[in-house]
């Protein structure tokens, strides 16, 4: 059996451990369980894992803190588990960075099949052989998978370059959800059209201090990317 990677699954449940443990292993993955906020930060720097698995309510630091903390640190894939039904739990762990989420109580084989996808979808796009795309105070370098604003870099999580990339490639298309999660998450994703509109925001929100909106909403439909126009 080849070696998949680490997973750091935090939960305070013991038996949630176990069964990701039991399920994960036989997959093929090393699984190391955590059962309190507090230790997850000097965990995550001493296991170094490829995948973290964080449930929102957890003992000492909660789950969406951890989320928003690991990914100042390394942009890691995140699967957030959740109590079933609670959209505002799910949403708040996709603002947070979170990749994916499943909701208690879950099939572990879901659960390692969505570690499997995650760890796929996450692998930046092969953006070596694009150039780079420069629209006035917005320059996308694909292949170093930088973004400035002005002079000044931005940050970006794995799949918002992807996001930012794909409709800046072709400006003025509209993209429907489906069509941007096909694209940007792959035909195995396990999640909602929510996901898209989550990562918009961010993207918004991280593109803000430019003078022109570049990402604009299509009522009804979807998505577009609206370069300034040359009277701007």
């Amino acid at each position: 059996m080849s070696y998949l990677g680490k997973v750091l699954v935090v939960d305070d449940d013991p038996n949630v451990l176990e069964l990701v443990k039991l399920y994960g292993e036989r997959e093929g993955f090393n699984v190391i369980g955590i059962n309190d906020g507090n230790l997850v930060l000097s965990a995550f720097d001493r296991e170094n894992p490829d995948v973290v698995i964080l449930d929102i309510m957890l003992p000492g630091i909660d789950g969406l803190t951890l989320c928003r903390k690991l990914r100042s640190i390394r942009m890691i894939p995140i699967i957030m588990l959740t109590a079933k039904g609670e959209e505002a739990d799910r949403v708040l762990g996709l603002e947070m960075g979170a990749d994916d989420y499943v909701s208690k109580p879950f099939s572990p084989r879901e659960l390692v099949a969505r570690i499997k996808a995650v760890q796929r979808r996450t692998q930046p796009i092969d953006a070596v052989k694009y150039g780079k795309l420069k629209y006035c105070d917005l320059e996308i370098q694909a292949d170093i998978r930088r973004v400035n604003v002005g002079d000044s870099a931005i940050e970006l999580t794995p799949k918002e370059f992807d996001l930012l990339y794909h409709l800046a490639q072709n400006p003025r298309r509209v993209y429907t959800r489906d069509d941007l999660l096909t694209a940007v998450w792959g035909y195995d994703y396990f999640g909602d059209q929510r996901t898209v509109d989550v990562h918009i925001r961010r993207l918004r929100e991280k593109l803000k201090e430019l003078p022109h909106e570049y990402i604009t909403t299509v009522w009804g439909v979807g998505y577009q990317f609206t370069p300034p126009s040359k009277e701007e």
